[in-house]
């Protein structure tokens, strides 16, 4: 046990939609990621995700033409099997936190350029 200080966590990283481990909690993994621009469209079958904004504001389209916008200290989970595409505006950089079962995929069954694979921990 050992506590973790997030904001010295957010400077160990620059990469864009490649969330890091920080945590483990009941079958969760605890990811901080930093995010510019636009991801792709994607769901999780199986599993629900939990968006928390630290810093700037996130944007989340869903399929339904509904976007729903995060500012820091917002959450949104995401009920499984809902396809959503997270963006930012304006080249604004979001720090956020992901909450999700360790078997998430990063963007589903949906491969991109963009989708991590192997997650790293800091």
């Amino acid at each position: 046990m050992k506590k973790i200080n997030l904001g010295e966590k957010f400077t160990l990283f620059n990469e864009q939609w490649t969330p890091k481990v920080i945590g483990e909690l009941n079958g969760q993994h605890i990811k901080l990621a930093k995010v510019q621009g636009e991801f792709v469209w994607h769901d999780h079958q199986d599993e629900d995700e939990l968006f928390i904004v630290f810093k700037g504001t996130l944007y989340i389209d869903f399929r339904d033409g509904r976007t729903e916008i995060i500012g820091p200290g917002e959450i949104l989970t995401v009920p499984k099997g809902v396809e959503h595409r997270p963006w930012t505006k304006d080249g604004e950089e979001v720090q956020l936190m992901l909450i999700e079962p360790q078997t998430t995929k990063h963007t589903g069954e949906v491969v991109h350029e963009k989708t991590q694979t192997e997650l790293e921990w800091i």
